[in-house]
């Protein structure tokens, strides 16, 4: 007998929507969450063991690194976004576009590049000694090229793009008002720079430092060359050298703090600050022409950055490239090649698949949990990837024994490790560290259709999964492009995930340039490394072509700003 005033909810079985989408996002978040189970339960607690001998150097060499990286990238990139948008001088028009070159050198390839041309044997110490008539080292004093030093400078060099691509698009929205205002009031270009610029565009460079201070604390192929013991370095000797995979996941969480101290740093940076936008199109600056050695030397000042990020490290490559063409035909090399396009090509497509399966569901159902997990799905963008590599590897490598028992139980024959031994797992891992990526490019793209259009659809007999085949995906077709292609690059370009989750006797192209440059191969390295630099360079084409549209850039800004990291 059921009481009269009890209200009966009716139970409502869930979609395949709402379901695949709740799959996806515990995916996407199992391996963060693997990281700190394993942390909060190793085998053998090595904490105090770390925090007496190593532990302390990594933080240090952390510490320096993110500091003097943000530092030089954030006053490189804010300044060069400052000339070319402000002043126009000899090669402005050109240079706008070549500081954003960098991006397509990975900065292990830069690391390479740079020992190469400044060590005892390259050209520059080489050139001194036969011009000085130097026999050794003991006759004169050269910086230590393998260095924490060298190391920032590098890493400063590759990555402060992102703070110029930020910056000056966040000028370039600014109305000329402001500026006029204080130029007639007699302010001077430090005073106007300093008093009006920066305070116009302080978000900006607070969200790009943030980006280049996680992609400091990621790296591993620079650092590692350079010799500067980090939290990403300990990682592998902890675990490879060490045999702790305990260990490993312990630092692998405490850079997982790092990471996120980072983002609410950069959130209480602008917590209390309030921008608005005139509610018309802001009138653009003219920018003023700079005559005589003002425009030499604001030309000098841009295209430093240029040279250093990337006619360096690219012509040091090339070099050694056309110095090896047989390298190019090399089965080796062939196979890497292979390799990297499957791999990538089916981690990109993944991506996308579940990206666009994930925000399409989300905004059918308007809210609920899988709305609420949405937010979390970017956190693997700002994981680096030996993080992820610890996340993905343990939890799988169990779970692949007790497959295989189970299989050779019912079967009496041995598969294999048929999850870790594949390349299952690196895909995995490359979809779950891209994730954020093709998510913002398809949430961008489904933002930009009008409601009215899927109503319609659905009016005239259409199911959400035929709205999606007929209708949207035609109308997105350049957003998923743009996704696919930058997921595929950034997938090529991945070192520590890859070092770690490949299979036996596996090589990609990112491992192999590491592996040959490691061992001072450098000749043998810049064939994949030259493979690598062109396959980046269509990442940052694409990057150029959205810079002259102002949406399209704000869309690939925010699918690389921290702030989708969950509060």
């Amino acid at each position: 007998m059921t009481d009269k005033n009890t209200l009966t909810i009716p139970w409502q079985r869930p979609d395949r929507w709402s379901v695949g989408a709740l799959m996806i996002s515990a995916l996407v978040i199992m391996p963060i969450a693997a990281v700190f189970f394993l942390a909060l339960t190793p085998s053998v607690n090595i904490w105090p063991q770390l925090i007496s001998t190593t532990l302390p150097r990594y933080l240090t060499n952390s510490a320096v690194l993110v500091l003097g990286v943000g530092a030089l990238a954030g006053s490189v990139g804010t300044g060069a976004a400052w000339l070319v948008t402000m002043y126009r001088f000899p090669g402005a028009k050109w240079l706008q576009w070549a500081l954003l070159l960098p991006l397509a050198i990975p900065a292990y390839v830069g690391a390479y590049a740079l020992v190469d041309f400044l060590e005892y044997a390259g050209p520059v110490q080489t050139w001194a000694r036969r011009v000085f008539g130097w026999s050794s080292a003991r006759d004169y004093w050269f910086p230590e090229i393998r260095s924490r030093g060298a190391a920032i400078f590098v890493l400063g060099s590759a990555l402060y793009p992102y703070v110029y691509l930020m910056v000056r698009t966040a000028l370039r929205e600014q109305s000329a008002g402001a500026f006029e205002v204080a130029r007639a009031l007699g302010a001077g270009p430090i005073r106007r720079f300093t008093g009006v610029g920066l305070p116009l565009v302080r978000p900006a460079i607070a969200a790009s430092i943030a980006i280049v201070m996680m992609e400091t604390v990621s790296d591993f192929g620079a650092v590692s060359y350079f010799a500067v013991q980090t939290l990403t370095t300990g990682i592998f000797s902890t675990w490879l050298d060490g045999g702790s995979a305990g260990g490993a996941a312990q630092i692998a969480s405490l850079i997982l703090i790092v990471v996120f101290a980072l983002v609410v740093l950069e959130r209480a940076s602008r917590r209390h600050l309030r921008f608005a936008q005139a509610p018309r199109q802001p009138r653009p600056y003219t920018a003023v022409r700079l005559r005589g050695w003002p425009g030499w030397t604001a030309a000098m000042l841009c295209f430093l950055p240029f040279a250093m990020g990337f006619l360096l490290p690219g012509g040091v490559i090339v070099v050694h490239g056309a110095r090896n063409i047989d390298g190019f035909w090399d089965p080796a090399l062939i196979q890497a090649f292979r390799n990297t396009l499957v791999t990538c090509g089916a981690a990109a497509l993944l991506t996308l698949i579940g990206a666009l399966f994930l925000t399409y569901a989300v905004r059918m159902a308007g809210s609920g949990l899988s709305a609420l997990l949405l937010p979390l799905t970017t956190v693997g963008y700002a994981a680096p990837g030996a993080v992820l590599g610890v996340g993905i590897l343990l939890p799988l490598a169990a779970l692949d024994h007790t497959l295989a028992d189970g299989i050779e139980f019912i079967s009496g024959t041995d598969p294999g490790l048929l999850l870790t031994g594949s390349s299952f797992a690196l895909i995995y891992a490359y979809s779950v560290r891209f994730f954020a990526i093709a998510q913002g490019a398809t949430d961008g793209g489904l933002g930009r259709i009008s409601p009215s259009l899927s109503m319609a659809a659905r009016s005239l007999g259409q199911s959400a999964s035929g709205t999606l085949r007929r209708v949207t995906l035609p109308i997105m077709r350049a957003s998923i492009g743009s996704a696919l292609l930058l997921v595929f690059v950034d997938c090529v370009k991945e070192l520590p995930a890859t070092l770690l989750l490949r299979p036996f006797n596996f090589n990609t192209l990112s491992t192999r340039t590491y592996e040959k440059a490691s061992l001072e191969q450098i000749g043998n390295a810049a064939p994949a490394a030259i493979l690598v630099i062109l396959v980046s360079l269509m990442a940052v084409i694409l990057l150029a072509r959205a810079n002259r549209d102002p949406d399209g850039l704000r869309g690939m800004h925010e699918r690389r700003k921290p702030a989708a990291v969950p509060r």
